[in-house]
């Protein structure tokens, strides 16, 4: 089975000030999870959120 890798997308909110935060949701049926990273290093630290967990984070930030 081929490996599958993360597709990483930012916010069109996102400025150009470089301090954003990438998201990957293509594999989810796969694995279960969200996957949140640091937009100039997706290649580095990855945080795997759960479905409930992703959208409970999305929640808080967006109350601040």
């Amino acid at each position: 089975m081929a490996e599958r890798l993360p597709h990483w997308f930012t916010s069109s909110y996102s400025g150009q000030g470089g301090s954003c935060v990438a998201v990957a949701t293509n594999l989810v049926s796969v694995t279960g999870a969200v996957r949140v990273c640091d937009s100039k290093r997706p290649e580095g630290d990855v945080i795997a959120f759960g479905r409930s967990a992703f959208t409970s984070f999305l929640g808080a930030v967006r109350q601040g």
